[in-house]
């Protein structure tokens, strides 16, 4: 996995909007999002699962996100088409007075006495410009933060995806770009104010050819506690990522890991099963065998990379007998496609 000991994200602990349009046709636009233009779910040559293909200026408006709590993480996957050189994409968290209020915070934002933060990405393009990130924040045109940062984990060529993470707690706001933490802000948030959306937007492309794909959005609520494991003899987290169909953690799991890691070895003798669970897409014997292989690869990266002795570690996988969400959502989906540790 490529990030390193210095990535520090952590999920929060309970999934409460997830969208990778798996349940929306290729060449739709998804029915939980509106928007003042044109996009469409695509599938990729290079990448599992589906894809929202954004080429167009406008404002996309993910709805299931009714409330902002103040602790939350946000994460999604966002890819460039390869060659491209373009307006950044922004992502705006602000209080809508309505829904019909979404296009308000445009790829600028539109002061009107509610607090907003507003934040830009684009890649880097190698030999020209390094990426960067604008952050800003303010409710009545003053900023109080008005900064950019630049990056080059994520160009316009053979690293044209990046997992972003946004990471609110009360005031404070982390936001990570493929494993780099690029803004830590501890007042982004204004005390004494509400926010209820969050939208994505573009200026345009100033070539046709040019566009975002975006996909993976997770919306989570609250702080992730792994000395429960302790504490309370039983933690779960569905925080662990794995590719679709596959036991290989993705690297954006790896901040959640080395928490598992610093309690296992602060408590040197305890031992724990490690459990894997599947949702119910699929054949049910093979997602027992595939819960049974997440569950020894959460176990082999623990021994590998923190040193926990295996003698300290049992797996076992339930593949999808044991939901604690229906199946029949993404976000239940997404709840039921867990990793449990079981003091023993």
């Amino acid at each position: 996995m490529a990030y390193n000991s210095k990535y520090d994200f952590v999920p929060g602990e309970k999934l409460i909007a997830f969208e990778d349009f798996s349940n929306t046709s290729t060449g739709d636009f998804p029915e939980r999002w509106n928007t003042n233009a044109t996009a469409e779910v695509v599938t990729l040559n290079n990448k599992e699962g589906k894809w929202l293909k954004i080429n167009k200026e406008g404002v996309f408006y993910p709805e299931f996100i009714a409330s902002i709590p103040e602790n939350f993480t946000l994460e999604f996957d966002l890819g460039v088409n390869p060659g491209w050189d373009s307006n950044p994409v922004v992502v705006n968290i602000a209080n809508l007075k309505s829904p019909q209020d979404f296009t308000r915070d445009y790829h600028y934002v539109q002061w009107q006495g509610d607090h907003a933060v507003h934040l830009e990405f684009k890649p880097t393009i190698p030999g020209a410009t390094s990426g960067t990130s604008k952050a800003q924040a303010s409710k009545d045109g003053n900023y109080s933060i008005n900064s950019d940062v630049e990056y080059t984990v994520w160009d316009n060529g053979s690293n044209n995806f990046a997992h972003i993470a946004l990471w609110r707690q009360n005031q404070r706001l982390r936001v990570y770009l493929n494993g780099q933490k690029i803004w830590d802000l501890p007042r982004a948030f204004d005390a004494g104010s509400k926010y209820n959306a969050v939208t994505l937007a573009m200026q345009g492309s100033y070539k046709e050819d040019d566009y975002y794909v975006l996909s993976n959005v997770r919306f989570s609520e609250g702080t992730s506690d792994t000395r429960k494991l302790i504490t309370d003899g039983k933690w779960t987290t569905s925080g662990i990522y794995f590719d679709v169909n596959n036991a290989d953690i993705k690297p954006e799991s790896y901040g959640l890991l080395k928490e598992v890691g610093k309690v296992l070895k602060e408590n040197a003798s305890v031992k724990v099963r490690i459990v894997g669970h599947t949702d119910s897409d699929g054949d049910d014997n093979a997602n027992m065998e595939l819960s049974k292989r997440r569950a020894e690869s959460v176990k082999a990266y623990l021994v590998k990379e923190f040193g926990i002795p295996g003698d300290n570690l049992q797996t076992e996988g339930k593949g999808e007998t044991e939901p604690i969400d229906k199946n029949t959502t993404a976000e239940g989906k997404g709840n039921n496609r867990r990793v449990e540790f079981v003091k023993l």
